[in-house]
């Protein structure tokens, strides 16, 4: 484990992220895979899976982008919460306007509460683009942290950018099941359920890369980034996330979810700090 890690440090921070999302695009074509097995995911199940993501992405927000991001902005000549409030809100916004556009359809919704500029696409194509817009901001929160350890911050290290990683990846086996499973029962082949439910996550490693090739490149952003992708994780949750999990009953067990999923987020990244 030691020789991975110390092998996995000599990579440059772009590198590293593109693997790290790499790990997590696999979880979530590791879920989709489940389309083998079974065509059907419990909805008590399913909701426990989705507060879980919630949890995660609030957790990671706060303790792997926000807390980097107001380190960074100390003895800056501005306010300590200023770049975080600006990239908070900068980034729940670009997300709000990619919901208005992109075309897209949430989970066990009906097609006539689609989402995004009206389209005579498939019911499946904007289940697929549903999960897609989800996983842009997990794969630039990933690649923002691992451009941030080049930072030197002590709140911002390799260790804790690799447990967002994980958290992200743990997420996301859930999310491949939930994307593929629904594609099957509307009729959709197998082997076409499992690609379009791991084709959802492919956005990741290049959100990933980008993510950590704009910090390197222009490092007076890196908080602002930073707060970017917590802004848009947080937009994700509030938007989509919460509401779905709560939609069919089983709240209660979708809120304990999500407790379930911050903690182990919150562990994680002090746990690896």
């Amino acid at each position: 484990m030691e020789t991975i890690y110390a092998a996995f440090q000599s990579f440059s921070p772009v590198t590293q992220a593109f693997l790290a999302t790499c790990f997590t695009w696999l979880l979530t074509a590791l879920g989709a895979a489940g389309v083998f097995f079974t065509r059907n995911m419990n909805r008590k199940i399913l909701d426990v899976t989705l507060g879980f993501a919630g949890g995660v992405m609030i957790a990671a927000s706060y303790w792997s982008l926000l807390a980097p991001a107001l380190e960074m902005s100390e003895g800056q000549g501005l306010p300590v919460w200023f770049p975080a409030a600006v990239g908070f809100l900068l980034g729940g916004g670009f997300l709000q306007l990619i919901d208005k556009i992109l075309p897209h359809l949430h989970l066990n919704f009906p097609m006539e509460e689609a989402e995004g500029i009206s389209t005579s696409w498939r019911r499946t194509t904007l289940l697929i683009l549903a999960i897609t817009l989800h996983n842009i901001p997990e794969g630039l929160a990933v690649g923002v942290a691992f451009g941030a350890v080049a930072a030197g911050l002590s709140s911002a290290t390799l260790p804790a950018a690799i447990a967002l990683a994980i958290g992200i990846g743990l997420q996301n086996f859930p999310e491949g099941m939930a994307v593929a499973m629904p594609l099957r029962r509307e009729g959709v082949s197998r082997l076409k359920s499992f690609w379009y439910g791991q084709l959802s996550a492919v956005v990741e490693p290049i959100a990933g890369v980008f993510g950590a090739a704009a910090v390197l490149l222009a490092r007076p952003i890196l908080p602002y980034a930073l707060a970017f992708a917590a802004g848009a994780m947080i937009f994700v949750v509030v938007e989509e996330v919460v509401p779905e999990s709560q939609r069919s009953g089983y709240g209660d067990l979708a809120t304990m979810g999500l407790m379930s999923g911050f903690t182990v987020m919150m562990v994680l990244d002090v746990a690896f700090s």
